[in-house]
Order: C-alpha cells, then sequence, then structure tokens
C-alpha cells in the first residue's frame, strides 16, 4: 500500500512539474511572438537626388511629432551628416509595426521604380533628409 501512495505522490509531482512548465512556455512563446520591432532611417541627400514628383515635407511638419523616433533619426542624420551610411533607430515593442503603416500612410511616401531613395523626403533647414521605417517581428523561439 506504502508503494502505492509513492508511486501516486511521484505522478502528481511530475504531473504538476509539466504542467506548470507547458504554461510558462506558452506564456513565453505568446510575449516572444508578440514583440516586433521598427526600424526608422534617415540620411542626407542633394537636392538633385530628389524625385521630381516627391513631395517634400518641413521637418517642422506635427505629424513627424506624432511618429515615434523620426524626429531623433532626422537629427541624427543631419548632426552626422549622413550621405554614405543610414542613421538608425530601432523601436521594440507591441505594436512597432504601427511605426511603419504612420510613415508611409500618414507622410508623402515616395515609393519609386528608379534608382532615387523610397521615404518620405523632409527639409531640415538647408538639407533634404529621407525617412524611411522598415518593420519585423521575432518569428522563432529562443533557444534556452
Amino acid at each position: 500500500m506504502l508503494r502505492g501512495k509513492d508511486v501516486a505522490l511521484s505522478l502528481l509531482a511530475v504531473g504538476t512539474a509539466a504542467a506548470a512548465g507547458y504554461v510558462l512556455s506558452a506564456n513565453r512563446s505568446r510575449d516572444t511572438d508578440a514583440c516586433s520591432k521598427a526600424d526608422l532611417g534617415a540620411r542626407v541627400v542633394g537636392r538633385a537626388d530628389v524625385p521630381d514628383d516627391a513631395t517634400v515635407v518641413a521637418a517642422t511638419s506635427r505629424q513627424l511629432d506624432e511618429i515615434p523616433g523620426a524626429r531623433r533619426a532626422i537629427d541624427r542624420a543631419v548632426r552626422n551628416d549622413a550621405r554614405e551610411e543610414w542613421e538608425h533607430v530601432t523601436l521594440e515593442r507591441d505594436g512597432a509595426w504601427s511605426v511603419v503603416d504612420a510613415v508611409r500612410e500618414s507622410l508623402p511616401y515616395y515609393d519609386g521604380s528608379d534608382d532615387r531613395y523610397n521615404g518620405v523626403y523632409v527639409r531640415y533647414r538647408d538639407r533634404i533628409v529621407v525617412l524611411d521605417a522598415i518593420g519585423w517581428a521575432r518569428l522563432e523561439e529562443p533557444l534556452y
């Protein structure tokens, strides 16, 4: 009789640990998948590089203020005179993809097929800066 109780207690302990592990794993997986990232990039371009059919937005536009990280990316590009490389600001939080949508939908986004940069052309004092955004989600579970 004592052996039956020992086996039952062992099975109960193993079952409880397995259930707890499953719940923790499911919560971690859900949190990992829900985390999305957006990367805002900006670079300085010459006036001759602005496409004829692109709308140039003033840096003082309120719409830029409503996009998290946009001002920071533009300021970095101007401060570092980023002509060869993009200056990046990465946002990692739930709903970061909405930043990409905001850049492409609330501002005059240039999406050309020529050799010009896609993005929003912004006039910052005497310079022109291109702002663009991409987004992605972490789809794989971390290896532990």
